[in-house]
């Protein structure tokens, strides 16, 4: 199929200039270039592995252990606005 793109000049004279070295053509480096692009945009993205965080301490003071989150959130924020 034939159609007509426009990319920066420098970038079309990069491609001419590989594919004179390589002996090749400008369609050839671009369909290559675009089935890479391609197939990274279809790779499936690795799975995300949370790292556990913790903190060396005896956790929740005894004020907090049973508190609801609103009462902690509420005491985190006390006098800071919101």
């Amino acid at each position: 199929m034939k159609t007509t793109i426009e990319i920066a000049d420098d970038l079309f004279e990069r491609v001419q200039r590989v594919a004179r070295k390589e002996k090749t053509t400008f369609r050839s480096l671009t369909e290559q270039g675009l089935r890479i692009v391609l197939k990274e945009k279809q790779a499936k993205p690795a799975k995300w592995k949370w790292k556990p965080v913790t903190f060396r301490g005896g956790g929740l003071t005894d004020e907090f252990k049973n508190a609801s989150w609103e009462k902690i959130r509420d005491e985190i924020y006390r006098g800071h606005g919101a």
